[in-house]
């Protein structure tokens, strides 16, 4: 790797880290990151992440213009495409040339008549379960992608995955202490209504979880919201 593609990376891993420290939540996190990539990986103008399903759904997760979300969306509608190949066959797919590729013919036709994107750098983020995601970077000229390009790109996709699997886990420990407060308020409405202790009012919101079928943060977000109400007509 070249010097200067090694001071990105170097770059690129105190983004990273500055986004964990600051718990960006995952939006506003891959879409800073891919941002950063469009200013670094030469040739590219524009970037997305494609997030997508063995039976082809596709959406598209994070862009910095409208033209990969166009990309996403007749990938949707045909099931074909580069993203698609890059996690589903390939880790990494390059066109050079769109108008001359002859791999996805209707994905090529639409994306021609559409934009004007003819270079794409398509890398596998991850897949998961019947799950795949691939970071896509976009030119609108022809073999705009040389091979530090390349290279270099890979390097953002690593990053990339590892920053996401960050972020999901942020996402998912933010639910759970929301979850726990919610509970907490609805057993406190129990405890108040019922005369019961603590244990003895969870007992009882996991037996109307269990019996309605419901998830039990369903039942908490219930009676909460419930509560509300009848708080403002005693006031």
């Amino acid at each position: 790797m070249q010097d200067g593609n090694a001071v990105v990376v170097t770059q690129l891993a105190v983004l990273v880290s500055s986004l964990e420290r600051q718990e960006t939540d995952t939006t506003a996190g891959l879409n800073q990151l891919i941002g950063n990539g469009v200013m670094h990986v030469a040739g590219s103008q524009y970037a997305g992440i494609t997030l997508a399903e063995r039976s082809k759904s596709v959406v598209n997760v994070a862009a910095t213009h409208r033209y990969p979300v166009i990309l996403d969306v007749i990938q949707d509608r045909y099931g074909e495409g580069p993203c698609l190949d890059a996690a589903w066959r390939h880790h990494v797919m390059h066109v050079e040339d769109l108008a001359e590729d002859q791999r996805w013919p209707r994905y090529r036709r639409y994306a021609i008549e559409q934009t004007p994107i003819r270079s794409i750098l398509s890398y596998e983020l991850f897949v998961d379960r019947g799950t795949m995601a691939a970071l896509n970077f976009y030119a609108e000229r022809p073999h705009a992608f040389p091979d530090d390009s390349v290279e270099l790109g890979a390097v953002f996709a690593t990053h990339i995955a590892l920053a996401w699997s960050m972020f999901r886990r942020q996402d998912q420990f933010r639910s759970a202490l929301a979850s726990r407060d919610m509970i907490g308020q609805a057993k406190g409405i129990i405890m108040e209504r019922f005369n019961l202790d603590a244990v003895e009012a969870f007992e009882l919101l996991t037996r109307l979880s269990q019996k309605s079928n419901t998830r039990l943060i369903d039942i908490a977000k219930s009676l909460v919201d419930n509560e509300h109400p009848l708080k403002r007509r005693h006031r």
